[in-house]
């Protein structure tokens, strides 16, 4: 049994996250300030002897009794439309939050892994994107506060790893989705879905020949483990699917999964939206033996009867 701190363990991810250590036996402490997290998500779990629930923002020092064996920072909003509302809050969660996290690192000898993001790599200018390619992102957009955040944060894991010894692991995720998604989340996956089972029009930003990769949160959640207990590697390491798809193509897609009548509306695409996105899963393939097992279209399936069911 581990003694594991989830940062970021009420959202999405980080919930998944939580059942799947409590399943393996492990003692979990969810760490969430629920700003893009939800409490409904992990009500359950509360009865469980071996799962902890801390509500903090981790950009205040993080303080944990006893000893830790991992701890994962997931602990920040990745949607554009909610990180952009607050993003002076939003830049210091990834990099103050990373700061607090490698220092509890330190202090209980915890191996610690970010989960960092493709958002990295900006508006790529290779394609697909290897973990070599350094990005071209702008330091002074709208979306840097999440993008440079995510940055900065790697920069200080492998600061505190060359510096202190910190045993680090970074991962970089593309465009994850299924079930636990939030309404709110204002992600391409979500939007579309629930448009169309309500409906309404599905709204595309832009042509809609921008292109995504979808990669079904099971799939990312076992890169992430085995990011975790795999020794001898920092990263960063992608962790995606690389079956490049145009966002009109995941538009048709989704109204074809929902038996949806609903049209399609085109409106003007927000500043540094990517055009493309893919990832070069070569090094997750040769470290870890990985590479995502659910298709777009399985995923997309699941996905709708979760917002159906909901």
């Amino acid at each position: 049994m581990k003694r594991i701190l989830i940062a970021g363990g009420a959202g999405f991810i980080g919930t998944h996250l939580c059942r799947r250590m409590l399943a393996e036996g492990n003692e979990v402490i969810c760490l969430d300030d629920l700003s893009s997290g939800s409490y409904e998500n992990i009500r359950d779990l509360l009865e469980k002897d071996r799962f902890t629930f801390i509500q903090q923002d981790v950009i205040d020092p993080v303080e944990v009794a006893g000893p830790l064996d991992r701890i994962y920072d997931l602990a920040c909003q990745a949607s554009p439309v909610q990180y952009q509302k607050d993003p002076v809050h939003t830049a210091r969660t990834s990099v103050l939050g990373a700061c607090n996290l490698l220092d509890l690192a330190r202090h209980t000898g915890a191996r610690i892994l970010l989960t960092s993001t493709s958002e990295t790599y900006g508006e790529p200018l290779v394609h697909p994107q290897p973990e070599s390619y350094r990005g071209n992102v702008n330091s002074i957009g709208i979306r840097s506060c999440y993008d440079e955040g995510k940055r900065m944060a790697e920069t200080l894991f492998f600061d505190y790893h060359r510096q202190y010894g910190t045993d680090i692991r970074v991962v970089r995720l593309f465009n994850t989705y299924g079930p636990g998604m939030l309404r709110r989340d204002g992600r391409v996956v979500s939007n579309f879905i629930l448009q169309a089972l309500s409906g309404k029009p599905i709204t595309i930003y832009g042509d809609g020949l921008q292109t995504r990769c979808l990669c079904y949160v099971d799939d990312t959640l076992e890169a992430i483990v085995r990011m975790m207990e795999t020794d001898g590697i920092t990263g960063p390491v992608n962790i995606g699917n690389p079956v490049e798809m145009t966002v009109k193509e995941i538009a048709d897609l989704v109204l074809d999964l929902s038996d949806s009548r609903s049209g399609i509306v085109y409106m003007a695409r927000p500043q540094d939206d990517p055009t493309r996105r893919c990832p070069d899963i070569t090094l997750a393939g040769r470290l870890l033996g990985w590479a995502p097992t659910i298709s777009p279209r399985e995923g997309l399936r699941r996905t709708i009867e979760y917002f159906r069911d909901e």
